[in-house]
């Protein structure tokens, strides 16, 4: 009989060779024992799936004659065998949010407005609209799921006229048919706010930009997971802090909301942190993001984790950065997915040609003839 050690050397040279055996390739962690951080080899892998070196330009303006009148935050969709867009306009007065129809994500018509100014209510003159509860796979469906029998999508609110003006939250509006230009329904009060029993010292002066998805598995314990832009101080800051950081909130049911931890998923330390874009690729969350000021001008990046916990930014080249007329300004708040073995990404440009949405692809797909 073989004695106790040398079973236990045979054990651990079987487990060895089972480890070893393991494909180099895989993305996935061991969901038993995943690491908080990311691997760098992972981290590179996941740049070159998702990279877009090739600029496509400009799909869609706001207005053809008035370059003052700005588009920005695309959310693209798929339902009925086409694409749809929601996309913002602001022309002075504040946000409304519009809906745009294509068959090839190239040309784009416009559909008209879904979210517009109203009077004497708490999002009067502020409704930007980001799409929630769309499947995240990674070259997946890109469909919308519903909630309580209704699409959903959250928007930046606020009542005052003017550009982000005044005390801003989130809202949350549905709808039946996501691919009619109708007004949605809003529900009738902000669902977060700075002043909040339990904002957070990152999010306690403004929250801007927000996105929803749907986690089934329930990761952080809930079913809906928010991840928003703010900025906030801390008490002991004499000034309102000029840092936008990416933050974590909870919800059951879409209306009631929680933060999520104590600090920020992402935080670059200055300048802006912002307008994060989920995607899921194998076993790995990828949150893109852009940034403003902490490099030149402003770009796209991305961070990514295992568990929507902890999350490891991504330090090489950007995916989007300025270096055509019509986005020398600023190449940023990324919508990225990949379909039919294209990676797209759209994202506003700000340029030349006012702010508007453009486009960046993994292949070649010509140029846009929009200028």
């Amino acid at each position: 009989m073989k004695s106790r050690r040398t079973f236990l050397a045979l054990a651990t040279l079987a487990a060895s060779a089972l480890f070893a055996s393991a494909p180099a390739n895989c993305l996935a962690a061991d969901t038993q024992a995943a690491p908080k951080t990311v691997p760098s080899a992972v981290m590179e892998k996941i740049y070159n799936e998702v990279k877009t070196p090739h600029k496509y330009g400009i799909v869609l303006k706001a207005d053809d004659k008035n370059p003052r009148i700005a588009a920005d935050s695309p959310s693209v969709f798929r339902a009925n065998e086409k694409w749809y867009m929601t996309y913002i306009v602001f022309d002075g007065r504040g946000y409304e949010t519009h809906l745009a129809e294509s068959t090839n994500l190239l040309d784009w018509k416009k559909l008209g407005k879904i979210m517009s100014f109203t009077k004497s209510t708490w999002d009067a003159n502020q409704k930007a609209g980001y799409i929630a509860l769309q499947d995240y796979t990674w070259g997946g469906s890109y469909s919308l799921e519903k909630h309580a029998g209704r699409y959903w999508l959250s928007y930046l609110g606020g009542a005052e006229r003017g550009y982000e003006k005044g005390m801003l939250g989130v809202g949350v509006a549905s709808t039946e048919d996501a691919t009619v230009a109708k007004e949605w329904t809003r529900h009738p009060s902000p669902v977060m706010l700075p002043t909040d029993k339990d904002a957070r010292w990152y999010d306690n002066h403004v929250i801007y930009k927000s996105t929803i998805i749907r986690d089934k598995t329930k990761t952080l314990g809930h079913e809906f997971v928010m991840f928003y832009n703010a900025k906030g101080k801390k008490k002991h800051e004499k000034h309102n802090a000029g840092v936008e950081r990416i933050a974590t909130a909870v919800s059951d049911d879409l209306i009631n909301w929680k933060r999520y931890g104590d600090a920020p998923a992402v935080d670059n330390n200055s300048g802006i942190s912002g307008d994060a874009f989920m995607a899921k690729i194998d076993d790995v969350w990828v949150m893109f993001y852009f940034g403003a000021f902490w490099k030149p001008k402003a770009f796209d990046t991305f961070a990514c984790s295992y568990d929507l916990k902890t999350w490891t930014k991504w330090t090489g080249p950007n995916l989007v950065e300025p270096s055509e007329p019509y986005d020398n300004t600023f190449a940023h708040k990324p919508l990225v997915f990949k379909y039919k073995g294209v990676v797209y990404h759209f994202y506003n440009a700000v340029g030349k040609s006012g702010r508007c949405i453009a486009l960046a692809t993994s292949e070649d797909l010509g140029k846009s003839k929009i200028k």
